[in-house]
């Protein structure tokens, strides 16, 4: 890298038994010997930095960067780490996911969990990155197929590109079709439609949808939910900790 890169500040490299780190340290700072090397954990296995800062922070769980979840760190790694690495940084899971997605979506590459972590760090202080030139360490592309689909879902779902409401009006023929016309009108894309009749707060004459759209971002969602609440619908967000507010 340095050799294609002179000019590089930093290096941000995964953290796991050590190893990686140290031997790249060594390396890069016999090149270049102001070059700042950065670690990092998940947060759920802070396993170096506790041994570096003398912490005791709780370790274990499941977390998506299975490839540096570790509970010991290396024993030979630990000293040439505590003397060669400025800072450890954790970053939690919902920054490995952004950072999973960033590379496929962005990059058109394949990074596991651990893989990401070196994006995820500057995800979580760009401030800090902002003007330098720096490397990372892509370590690992084996992820499942199926945990990245998902992953890039809850990515468009944070993002308000895929949004679900709840609407609750009258029951009456016709209805879905006016829905999906009113939908189709402000330009949102239908994902998935459910009918619910039984629930206790909707009148017996009543009816509940929760309709599943795509959209193209924050604005745009907010402009859709206020035409279903004009045309008298009642929308209600569904997000993942549950429904929200009414609209006003």
């Amino acid at each position: 890298m340095l050799a294609d890169a002179p000019d590089l500040d930093v290096l941000i490299i995964p953290l796991g038994g050590g190893g990686l780190m140290a031997g790249n340290a060594v390396a890069a700072k016999a090149i270049k010997p102001g070059i700042e090397l950065i670690g990092v954990e998940a947060k759920l296995y802070p396993s170096f930095f506790n041994a570096v800062r003398a912490q005791d922070e709780p370790i274990g769980g499941p977390t998506l960067a299975e490839g540096i979840a570790v509970k010991t760190v290396g024993q030979l790694a630990l000293p040439v780490i505590s003397s060669l690495v400025s800072d450890i940084v954790l970053v939690g899971e919902d920054l490995i996911e952004r950072a999973v997605n960033a590379y496929a979506s962005l990059q058109h590459s394949l990074a596991e969990g651990a893989g990401a972590t070196g994006l995820a760090a500057m995800l979580k202080e760009p401030e800090r990155y902002a003007g330098r030139k720096v490397g990372l360490v892509l370590t690992g592309g084996n992820i499942d197929t199926r945990l990245l689909a998902a992953i890039m879902v809850r990515e468009l779902e944070r993002d308000d590109r895929i949004v679900a409401f709840r609407l609750t009006t009258s029951d009456r023929p016709g209805l879905l079709g006016r829905i999906a016309s009113l939908l189709g009108e402000e330009g949102a894309n239908i994902l998935e439609v459910s009918h619910g009749r039984l629930f206790l707060d909707v009148p017996a004459k009543g009816v509940t949808l929760d309709v599943t759209v795509e959209t193209r971002g924050p604005a745009h969602s907010r402009t859709i939910e206020d035409a279903l609440a004009k045309n008298g619908f009642a929308p209600r967000r569904i997000l993942p900790r549950g429904l929200a507010e009414p609209a006003r």
